[in-house]
């Protein structure tokens, strides 16, 4: 009998956890930038604040510095092979001012967390 008390009960947390993390992934905020001649575009981006952030990136220009993107106050840092689509992952983010350049410091941006 305890048994199938305890198989019970860990069957619906199991069941819980996933529900969770779906609601967490359909919740999550995607924005989609490139890198073209003019730099990121966009360059200036707004999300809101306690959401989970990802970043889509495409480069689609070999005629700038950008061939990589920094985000200093994450710890985050990644190539940016030309056309393929990158995915960073920022988590969730409070409120506040978040930049972002190249590697070179260069072509810049701003994620603006309302």
């Amino acid at each position: 009998m305890k048994i199938g008390i305890m198989i019970l009960a860990l069957s619906f947390a199991v069941v819980g956890a996933e529900a969770t993390d779906k609601t967490d992934k359909a919740a999550a905020q995607i924005v989609n930038l490139t890198v073209t001649e003019k730099g990121f575009q966009p360059s200036t981006i707004d999300v809101g604040a306690g959401k989970a952030v990802t970043l889509k990136i495409t480069r689609k220009t070999d005629d700038t510095c950008a061939t990589q993107i920094n985000i200093p106050s994450k710890k985050i840092k990644k190539e940016l092979p030309l056309n393929k689509e990158v995915s960073v992952e920022l988590g969730k983010l409070d409120k506040g001012e978040i930049r972002f350049a190249c590697g070179m410091d260069m072509i810049t941006g701003i994620i603006n967390v309302k």
